[in-house]
Parts: structure tokens; sequence; C-alpha cells
């Protein structure tokens, strides 16, 4: 899950918890959107995370001395 979709998720989840105020059969939608909500906030941490190991130190190393000015 990367970071987008996991922002999706929680504004999905947050709209189905708190805006939406639909009775349907056999579904709580409250209780999916928190289900939704809290799945996108784990996600999120968990790809912040894994971003953050990601990226390695590169050390650039030249391959020959700098080069001497002729003037000197």
């Amino acid at each position: 899950m990367r970071i987008g979709s996991s922002i999706g998720l929680i504004a999905v989840g947050l709209i189905l918890a708190l805006a939406v105020h639909v009775r349907l059969g056999g579904l709580d939608l409250n209780l999916i959107g928190w289900i939704l909500t809290v799945v996108g906030v784990i996600g999120l941490i968990a790809s912040i995370a894994m971003a953050r190991q990601a990226r390695g130190v590169v050390v650039r190393e030249d391959p020959l001395p700098p080069a001497r000015d002729p003037r000197y």
C-alpha cells in the first residue's frame, strides 16, 4: 500500500464514518468507515517507515584526483 492509497482509504473511511447516515439491512457503514480509516492509518505509517528505510546514502568517490591548475 502506498502513501496515496493510504490517504484515500483514510478519506473514504472518514466520509463513511462521519458524513453518511444511511441505514442498510445488515451493514453498519459507521463501523466500516472506522475500519477503513484505521487500515489507512496503519498503511500510511508502514509506507512512510518503508520509504525511510529504502533511501540509502550514496558516497561518490572520484576515480581521478583533481586536475592541477597549469598556472601554478
